[in-house]
């Protein structure tokens, strides 16, 4: 099973948005949201929300991906998270996550002893390329017990 159709599997939230994990690997996390009516906002395009848990799960796969052989031991929690929106977002739109700090470097705070934390920007666009908006998500590695 990958890892998008595991989170497919397991998140209720990415179903219901019929979320597509295009990509995913430790160095990238690629997911798209379709158009669709049910969750358009005011002005036609995807709601705000619909955009935040998109970026959220391209960010959640990335972790995954990245931090898989260390589930257990650890279990991979968002700390916190900050969205900027901007450009009108319409029709479908992807998100890309990258890793904000290296593998090794987080590991090694794990094998320390330390609740490593670290960050994953993900750019949200439309089909067209335009950047609609743009989001950190801080993640931690939560030692198991």
């Amino acid at each position: 099973m990958t890892v998008g159709e595991m989170l497919v599997a397991t998140v209720p939230m990415a179903r219901t948005l019929n979320l597509a994990f295009l990509e995913t690997t430790p160095e990238r996390a690629v997911v798209r949201l379709p158009d669709q009516a049910d969750y358009h906002n005011h002005v036609g395009g995807p709601h705000a929300g619909a955009m935040f848990t998109l970026a959220e799960s391209a960010s959640g796969a990335i972790v995954i991906a990245a931090f898989g052989d260390q589930m257990s031991r650890a279990v991979p929690l968002a700390v916190k998270a900050e969205i900027g929106y901007k450009k009108l977002a319409m029709g479908e739109v992807t998100a890309t996550a990258t890793l904000g700090r290296p593998i090794a470097d987080v590991v090694a705070e794990l094998d320390a002893g330390r609740r490593p934390e670290f960050p994953v920007a993900v750019e949200i666009t439309r089909a067209d390329g335009a950047v609609t908006g743009e989001m950190t998500v801080v993640w931690t590695l939560r030692p198991n017990g």
